[in-house]
C-alpha cells in the first residue's frame, strides 16, 4: 500500500490487490515508529495520520520479576515524531488507501486475490487474479510481492527461502482496559513466561509467549490454567480473564525469522515479509517493510518513468535494503536465543542482565535501544 501510494504520487500506473473485503484482519502489529512517521511528515500526512486515534509510547519498560527496568527513551530521535505510535493496522491501511486514492493512476482492487504470476518467457509480465467477477488477468510491468511471509507470488516464482529460527509461538488475544490499569510496558517476565501487553486505547492487545511448537502443552493444561498464568503475570486483570471464553479467542502466531537469497527475478521484486520475515521482537515488521517500500520507489520511479525497470534496477534495491535487514534480524534472533529462549527454560524468575542494568543506572544509554528499534540501521527517505 505504501508503495503504491509512492508510485501513483510519481504518476505511475499502479493497481494493488488485497484480497479481503476490507482490513479489518485482527492481531496485526500495530507499532508505527518514528522512523516511518518521518516518512509520513516528508510527505506532508504526518498531521492527518496523528489525527487518528492511536496511543504513544515515548519510553520502553519492561517488568522482571518485582523489578522494573527501562529499555528505551525515543525523546531524543532526530525525527520529527519522537515516540512509537499504536495505531490498529486497519486504521494505519485505511489511510494510506485514502491518500493513494487521491491520485489518478492509483487503483486498489479489493476482495481480490492474486492467485498465480503471468511469464513471457523467463519474464514475469504480470498476475493471475480471482475477483468478486470471477477470474482476471493484470498485466504489469513489474509486479511487487507484497503478499507475506506466505507469499503465494513468492511461491510460484520458486524462491529459495533461508530459516533462522526461533524459540518461541505467540498467542495473541485482546482483554479490555481499565482506566485503572498501570501504563504501556514492553512485557512482563516471570520464570518460564513473557507476556506483553499493547494498549488499544479501549482494550489490551496481549502476547503471551510461549515456546516453539507448545501449543498442545498449554492446551492439555487447560483454558482455565492460561487465564491463572495471565493473572499471575498482570494480577489487575483477574476481573476480566473470564473474557477467553474458549480457545478460539486465543490465536497463535507461529513466530519465524527468514530471508530471501534473491528478492527479484526479471519483472518482479519481493519485499517486506514476503522477502524477509520479521521476528516481532522489536514490533519492527510493518517498519521495516515501509522502509523497502521507500527505498524501491526512490530507485525505481525514474527508471519507470523512462520506460521500464531492468534486473539491475531490481538487484539494487535487494543491495539498499538487504544490509539493514541482516543486521535487524541478527539483533533479533541475538534475543531470542539469548534472552527469550532463555526465560522460556527457566524455572526461576531471572534476573535483569547486565546490559539491561546499565540502562537502568545510565539513562543516557537508552537512546542506542531507541535509534535502534526506532529508526532501523538504515531509515530512507522520500526522494520523489
Amino acid at each position: 500500500m505504501m508503495l503504491g501510494l509512492l508510485l501513483a504520487r510519481a504518476g505511475i500506473d499502479v493497481v494493488v490487490l488485497e484480497k479481503h473485503a476490507d482490513f479489518l484482519r485482527d492481531f496485526r502489529g500495530d507499532t508505527v515508529h518514528p522512523s516511518t512517521m518521518q516518512v509520513m511528515f516528508e510527505l506532508g500526512l504526518l498531521d492527518a495520520f496523528l489525527a487518528r486515534p492511536h496511543s504513544e509510547v515515548r519510553e520502553l519498560a519492561a517488568q522482571i520479576g518485582n523489578e522494573s527496568v527501562h529499555i528505551a527513551d525515543f525523546s531524543h530521535l532526530p525525527t520529527k515524531a519522537k515516540f512509537i505510535t499504536l495505531m490498529p493496522q486497519w486504521d494505519f491501511l485505511d489511510f494510506l488507501a485514502e491518500q493513494a486514492k487521491r491520485y489518478p493512476t492509483f487503483r486498489l482492487l479489493m476482495s481480490t486475490e492474486a492467485t498465480g504470476l503471468m511469464r513471457e518467457g523467463d519474464r514475469m509480465v504480470g498476475v493471475t487474479a480471482q475477483g468478486p467477477d470471477g477470474r482476471l488477468e493484470i498485466n504489469a510491468h513489474l509486479t511487487i510481492a507484497a503478499d507475506g511471509r506466505h507469499s503465494t507470488l513468492r511461491d510460484g516464482a520458486g524462491f529459495e527461502v533461508v530459516e533462522y529460527g526461533a524459540p518461541m509461538d505467540v498467542l495473541w488475544l485482546r482483554l479490555s482496559k481499565s482506566p485503572s490499569d498501570p501504563g504501556q510496558t514492553l512485557g512482563r517476565v516471570e520464570a518460564g513466561r513473557i507476556f506483553i501487553m499493547i494498549d488499544r486505547n479501549d482494550y489490551w492487545q496481549c502476547a503471551f509467549v510461549i515456546p516453539k511448537g507448545g501449543i498442545d502443552a498449554v492446551h492439555a493444561r487447560g483454558l482455565e490454567a492460561f487465564r491463572d498464568e495471565i493473572v499471575g503475570l498482570a494480577p489487575y486483570l483477574r476481573d476480566r480473564v473470564h473474557e477467553l471464553a474458549s480457545w478460539d479467542d486465543v490465536k497463535l502466531l507461529t513466530v519465524a525469522v527468514n530471508r530471501l537469497n534473491t528478492w527479484f527475478r526479471p519483472g518482479l521484486l519481493c519485499i517486506g515479509d514476503a522477502a524477509h520475515a520479521m521476528s516481532p521482537v522489536g514490533g519492527v515488521g510493518i517498519n521495516l517493510a515501509i522502509q523497502d517500500a521507500v527505498a524501491a520507489a526512490n530507485i525505481l520511479v525514474p527508471r519507470l518513468r523512462e520506460g521500464g525497470a531492468t534486473v539491475d534496477d531490481l538487484r539494487a534495491v535487494q543491495r539498499r535494503r538487504e544490509p539493514p535487514t541482516r543486521r535487524t534480524q541478527a539483533v533479533q534472533v541475538a534475543i531470542q536465543n539469548r534472552i527469550i529462549g532463555n526465560v522460556l527454560g527457566r524455572a526461576t524468575t531471572p534476573k535483569p542482565p547486565l546490559a539491561v542494568r546499565l540502562l537502568e543506572w545510565f539513562p543516557v544509554l537508552r537512546r542506542l535501544p531507541a535509534r535502534i528499534i526506532g529508526m532501523g540501521f538504515r531509515p530512507e527517505h522520500i526522494r520523489h
